[in-house]
């Protein structure tokens, strides 16, 4: 794709052209050589938009969520984009859940924008491309972007350096509040979710979840998640999940946390992006001649690595 191929791509798609978009996607996710030029055209365009994270154990409803609160957000005239990032398909390569039949309410909706992307083995949920990919749909216009994990376990907290809100879901009688704790999800919830309190024990799972929350660590000005129950199927408790989002949203801006937060989000995605270009210059063959040196003592480890990164060493 030629540069002014690219740009009047990139002007579609900001005019709401949704395979423009697509295909803008797809550059991201298949690594494309173009994606530099892709970003650096858009990035004038990003910042406006909320970036809200929906992570928790399989089985506990997410999709049915995450239709929900499309449904809130709409309601008050945002433009949604959700992207769920699903187990890659052994087989294809693609997601397996890229039909995504629960948020099928919204495929005529052309204010919303649903795309699965492969987590392609990617640690933490998460695909590889996925800061991208966000970067791509704020610039575009998209108000607020959710962005639906497997739900892996303990990976699963690397959620955090991508939202501005992170929801935690969870469900009663699954155990769900421990494994939460030995996960770590508890340090980077924003809000919990008992979904499903129709069901036995939801109470218990709340009472569970708010005496972990009690013996945090916090300060007297920190962010205390609050926990809600919900039963997505019906659309009962999401009116509480966006006023309780929309209350964090506030408090982000008064202490100052969202600007931490995406200074966060920026170094991450800079550390791997230098990692990945580092990992491109180093040729095997280069990596195998100082490995057998030091491997037969010829050579220090530590003087392998400095040569190994040295990029006056060919």
């Amino acid at each position: 794709m030629a540069d002014s191929e690219l740009g009047s791509e990139v002007d579609r798609a900001r005019a709401g052209d949704t395979r423009a978009l697509a295909r803008l996607l797809s550059l991201v996710e298949g690594s494309s050589p173009r994606v530099r030029s892709v970003i650096k055209e858009l990035l004038p365009h990003a910042g406006g938009a909320r970036v809200i994270g929906l992570t928790g154990p399989p089985g506990v409803g997410k999709s049915t969520v995450t239709g929900a609160l499309v449904s809130a957000f709409r309601a008050t005239g945002a433009r949604i984009a959700v992207l769920a990032v699903d187990p890659t398909s052994p087989f294809t390569g693609g997601a397996l859940l890229g039909d995504r039949v629960r948020m099928q309410q919204h495929a005529t909706d052309e204010a919303v924008f649903i795309r699965s992307m492969a987590s392609r083995g990617h640690l933490g949920g998460l695909a590889a491309a996925t800061p991208q990919a966000i970067r791509v749909l704020d610039a575009v216009g998209f108000d607020v972007i959710i962005i639906e994990t497997v739900g892996v376990g303990q990976a699963e907290v690397a959620i955090a350096s991508l939202a501005d809100s992170v929801v935690v879901l969870l469900a009663p009688g699954m155990g769900d509040a421990i494994q939460a704790a030995k996960a770590g999800i508890l340090e980077v919830a924003d809000l919990f979710v008992v979904n499903k309190a129709d069901q036995p024990d939801a109470q218990q799972a709340v009472r569970d979840l708010r005496h972990m929350i009690a013996l945090a660590d916090r300060g007297p000005a920190d962010w205390k998640p609050p926990v809600v129950t919900a039963i997505a199927t019906r659309g009962e408790g999401i009116e509480e999940v966006v006023t309780r989002l929309e209350a964090h949203r506030s408090w982000l801006n008064s202490s100052g946390e969202l600007a931490r937060r995406r200074q966060a989000r920026a170094r991450e995605e800079i550390t791997a992006l230098a990692f990945a270009a580092l990992r491109g210059r180093l040729t095997a063959d280069r990596v195998d001649a100082l490995t057998r040196r030091v491997a037969d003592g010829t050579l220090d480890p530590f003087q392998a690595a400095e040569e190994l990164l040295d990029p006056r060493v060919g």
